[in-house]
Parts: structure tokens; C-alpha cells; sequence
């Protein structure tokens, strides 16, 4: 029996590879999630995935669990097979080895070192295709992608939402906005982040310990970004208290006194001294930030969106009304912004507990040349 190729059919098993790949969430970083699936005569023999930085890649687990079955099967992997050797031999060798006939790639490696494993599986007889499911594939690994175009992070900026537009209750009578699932589930995001970061005015209002709690332990905790251009934030703040256990950074500008810098330093905080948000960004990424997931607040966003920083804006609304006493989502946004939100690209929407989730694109992810 010869397997069908290409359209809805090549889709499916794609799709059931980009699964795979997302199981890897927080624990491959700064390599990305990959997914693989073996097909022979129609029937999955084979799945793996990207389990943990340094351990062996998708196609791998997936020709390992194929084991003799993978000769003559199809090969589907959410990113190209790399061709080099790195912690571990190249995919391709592996691939050529099991007898594989034919291969089908999300995208394209971005990077030039690992890239060029779709012409030595052709070289060595084996049928190549790239571009099936592309979109999908790029979004699960956006951080990865954009750390080889750009000079700044892949930013997420999320805000929790009332029904009436609110992201606080200035009368203090509600302190959470959005339910339990829906916090659960921000945690779980910040897990595959490099760094969580929220303003200054966040952190005096509600002392956040920026912390994975209710998700699965990432690999590497993400690093806490404070921007604090007057380092404002108390010594007594958990961030300061706890900053010898996770790397804590603070943006501040030049205006920032000795005194408070030199406090915060013994504290085991490291200090940034940038020009601007855009400076910020830049030095960020000169620290191995490739992915920023921004939690607020209203300046801070505000800020972000004015300066055209942001990537990926998620966006949790409650049925929740706060009332007059409330500061907006999109106070210090640019004026037209919010009402532009109908217009923007959706990535994903959908029901969190009582909450809807929705991640609004800003940007295209950047792409490896095909």
C-alpha cells in the first residue's frame, strides 16, 4: 500500500506532529519545540517530540519508537531536519540511516547553521517537501524565529480585562479581574517565556512575585524584568527580597539615583540603564531574552503599543463590570488603538473557565528564506 500524498492528508499527520511539539512547552528553550510522526501505509508508527534542551531531537524519538517499520514510511517534522552537530548528530544521518522514503516539513530552520537538511535528504534519494501547515509552525516558535531576524525579544503583552475595559479597580473592592483557569493559565505561559516583566506602577500596587506557580516547572525559571526608570520598587518587594534565588532585572534611566541602584545591587538585582523603551529592548536581548511576556500595567502597555514593540497582545476578558472606578486596559495606548482591535489579526480565541482568551497579532513572525 503507498501512502497518499500531499493536501488535507500530508495537514493531518503536520497537525498531530505541531501537538507533539508543544509538549516540549518551557522545557526546550533557546532550541524549539519540534514534533515528528512516522507514517507507513497510512498508519502512524512512530511519534516523538523535543522533550528537554540537549536531549535528543523530534525525528529521533520518532524513528526510535518506529524502529523497523520507519523503512519506506513518511517522515512529517514541524521544522526542518537539522544538518549539523551540535549536543546531538544531525537528524538527516538519522533519517537517511532508518530507510525513510519521504520527509515533510513545516518551515524552514532559520538558523544558517542548522539549515540545509532538506537538500541532503534529497541528495541521498529522499523525497522533500516544506510548507505544509507553515503559519502554525512559525507561531508555536515565534521567540525562535524572531531571535534570528531581530535585535530585540518576541513581546507578548497580556492583559487581564474587565467586561467594561478595566485592568484595576481603583476602589480596591476586586482584586482579580479574571478566574482561577484563566490565571492558571497565564501561568502556564510565563513558563515558556525567557521573561516576565511588568512596570513600576504594578509592582507598587500589588507586589508580584513573578514566579511559575500553577503550571508545570519550566527548564530555566523565567528572569523578572521591572521597568522602573526612578527605581522606585521598595526593598522590602518580594522581586528584591528573592532576587539572589531568580535573576532580577531593573530598567531604569539615567535619572535613577546612586543610592537606589547601589540598594538594589547588594539585594542581588542586576540594573539596565536605558535611553528609551526601544534601547531597552535591545539590551534585553544582549542578555539572552528572546521572548518577553509583558504582564502590565497600563503605562507600561501604553508605552509598548505607542512605540510598536508589541508582538502578540493576549487579551483575557471576564464578564466582570468594575465600574467608573477603574483604570482602562488602553488608558495610555495611542488613541485610536482600541478601536483598531476588530481589525487585527486573530492567532487563537477561545472560552477559559468563565473568561475568553484572545491573542491578537501585531506583527507576522519573522521566517527563514525558503
Amino acid at each position: 500500500m503507498v501512502d497518499r500524498e500531499g493536501g488535507e492528508h500530508d495537514a493531518r499527520y503536520m497537525r498531530r506532529a505541531l501537538e507533539l511539539a508543544e509538549k516540549g512547552w518551557g522545557q526546550t528553550a533557546p532550541n524549539p519545540m519540534v514534533g515528528a510522526v512516522v507514517v507507513r501505509d497510512d498508519v502512524v508508527v512512530g511519534e516523538g517530540f523535543h522533550a528537554r534542551y540537549g536531549d535528543a531531537h523530534a525525528e529521533v524519538n520518532a524513528l526510535r519508537a518506529a524502529g523497523e517499520r520507519a523503512r519506506g514510511s513518511t517522515l512529517y517534522v514541524s521544522l526542518e531536519p537539522c544538518a549539523h552537530v551540535g549536543k546531538t548528530p544531525p537528524c538527516t544521518g538519522a533519517i537517511i540511516a532508518a530507510g525513510v522514503s519521504r520527509v515533510v516539513a513545516a518551515v524552514r530552520d532559520p538558523s544558517p547553521v542548522a539549515r540545509g537538511g532538506v537538500e541532503a535528504l534529497r541528495a541521498a534519494g529522499i523525497d522533500a517537501r516544506v510548507d505544509v501547515e507553515r503559519e502554525c509552525a512559525l507561531e508555536i516558535n515565534a521567540p525562535f524565529f524572531n531571535a534570528h531576524t531581530s535585535d530585540r525579544p518576541w513581546v507578548v503583552l497580556k492583559l487581564a480585562v474587565s467586561a467594561d475595559g478595566a485592568i484595576a479597580d481603583l476602589a480596591g473592592t476586586q482584586r482579580w479581574i479574571t478566574g482561577r483557569e484563566s490565571r492558571a493559565e497565564v501561568h502556564r505561559m510565563r513558563a515558556n517565556a525567557d521573561a516576565i516583566a511588568v512596570g513600576v506602577g504594578t509592582m507598587l500596587a500589588d507586589d508580584p512575585a513573578l514566579t511559575v506557580r500553577d503550571a508545570p516547572s519550566p527548564r530555566v525559571a523565567p528572569r523578572r524584568v521591572i521597568f522602573d526608570s526612578r527605581l522606585r520598587t521598595p526593598s522590602a518587594a518580594k522581586v528584591v527580597r528573592t532576587a539572589l534565588d531568580v535573576p532580577t532585572i531593573f530598567v531604569a534611566s539615567r535619572d535613577a539615583t546612586a543610592d537606589r541602584r547601589a540598594t538594589l545591587e547588594r539585594a542581588g538585582a542586576e540594573i539596565i540603564v536605558a535611553n528609551d523603551l526601544m534601547d531597552a529592548l535591545v539590551l534585553l536581548r544582549q542578555h539572552d531574552i528572546r521572548s518577553l511576556f509583558c504582564e502590565g500595567g497600563a503605562r507600561l502597555a501604553g508605552s509598548m503599543l505607542s512605540a510598536g514593540v508589541v508582538d502578540r497582545l493576549t487579551i483575557f476578558r471576564s464578564q466582570a463590570l468594575i465600574g467608573p472606578s477603574r483604570l482602562g486596559a488602553f488608558d495610555f495606548a495611542p488613541p485610536a488603538f482600541e478601536k483598531g482591535l476588530s481589525k487585527l489579526p486573530i492567532v487563537t480565541r477561545r472560552g477559559i473557565g468563565d473568561d475568553e482568551l484572545t491573542i491578537y497579532a501585531l506583527r507576522e513572525v519573522p521566517c527563514s528564506p525558503d
